[in-house]
């Protein structure tokens, strides 16, 4: 089922602008996203296909089958709860029968780690992106000789650099794993290319050494040491940048490259205005997704603020929060059983006839 056929068969109860334009936050070159709330035909509902959410190829638009909206309502969850308090001229269609999930019923303390901790999520973002941008990797992979080290006395040197010193190819090398140790191989030579030996990487694509079978009575030449873990640490980095960098924003990279502060400047704004909006939940009791201090934010991510004061400020919103919580009067957390008898009369509403 796609959105095209929620639309198709009036199966929408709810739509809306998200992202930066319920915010307040667009700029010319923001994207249009979309949010919505649907419920299943009713053969497929009461059938075996169920379907929780349905989006776009980009995820700019999602939505939720109402039972699942549901219960992330109940868990507070940001991205729910932000829906229901979408501003009025951000929605684009809504059905009556939605009036009955009343903001009030949904907002508690649950927000402070929920809002809060999506805020951190953002700040973990960031510094990823920060390490990315300061530690551009080449496309071209390390190999597995790389890693591997020759053992000489009580130290140890590259093994390429041991072999292109003693003017030994890899290919013509063999390794036999040394018992009772891990990654330790003694390493044997033929020049002459008798025996076979498979090389200590048999291939540039490998991911382990090759181990081939020594005749008796040779002589190894050294011992050689694979660091494995070091290698497969290095492989999931090396996988992780290029996906990042082949799926990167373009234009929002060339943004955190041009104000030079190298960090996530998009995701650092989220962070402050994620906690601000926990702040005003804990201490007011309700939710404004579109934000007053738009030009504050906007400088955020555009720059406007060194890494560490906007770590200073989201500690400093931390703190107020926890104050704030401490003496809310919001309930601890919604009423499931409530939100749930609301979920009934809803879904006996749509599959009446």
């Amino acid at each position: 089922m796609t959105i095209k056929d929620l639309k198709d068969q009036n199966l929408l109860l709810f739509e809306c602008l998200s992202g930066s334009k319920a915010y307040g936050l667009d700029t010319p070159q923001s994207d249009t996203d979309i949010k919505g709330i649907y419920y299943m035909p009713k053969e497929m509902f009461f059938g075996l296909k169920y379907i929780p959410q349905i989006s776009n190829e980009s995820n700019d638009e999602v939505y939720y089958e109402i039972g699942r909206f549901v219960e992330l309502l109940i868990k507070n969850n940001p991205n729910i709860v932000e829906i229901l308090a979408t501003p009025e001229e951000c929605i684009l269609y809504k059905n009556p029968i939605m009036d009955k999930f009343n903001i009030d019923l949904i907002l508690s303390k649950l927000c402070k780690d929920t809002f809060g901790g999506y805020a951190l999520t953002q700040i973990r973002k960031a510094k990823g992106l920060n390490k990315k941008i300061l530690n551009p990797m080449p496309k071209r992979r390390k190999t597995v000789l790389d890693f591997c080290f020759i053992t000489i006395n009580y130290s140890s040197v590259k093994a390429k650099s041991w072999l292109t010193r003693n003017g030994v190819s890899q290919a013509d090398c063999g390794l036999a794993k040394i018992p009772n140790t891990k990654n330790l191989y003694a390493l044997f030579h033929d020049a002459e290319k008798k025996f076979n030996y498979k090389g200590i990487a048999n291939k540039e694509t490998a991911n382990e050494v090759s181990v081939s079978s020594i005749p008796a009575g040779e002589k190894e030449i050294a011992y050689l040491f694979f660091n494995q873990d070091s290698y497969s640490s290095y492989c999931k980095e090396h996988s992780e940048y290029w996906e990042w960098v082949e799926k990167r924003n373009e234009v929002r990279y060339s943004t955190n490259k041009s104000h030079g502060k190298d960090y996530d400047a998009k995701n650092l704004m989220h962070t402050i205005r994620l906690l601000q909006v926990a702040l005003e939940i804990v201490r007011n009791g309700k939710l404004s997704v579109k934000r007053q201090n738009r030009e504050e934010l906007l400088s955020i991510k555009n720059g406007g603020f060194e890494y560490d004061e906007i770590l200073k400020m989201a500690e400093d919103l931390m703190l107020q929060i926890e104050k704030e919580t401490a003496k809310s009067k919001l309930q601890e957390k919604p009423d499931a059983t409530l939100i749930e008898s609301l979920l009934v009369k809803t879904r006996t509403e749509l599959y009446a006839n």
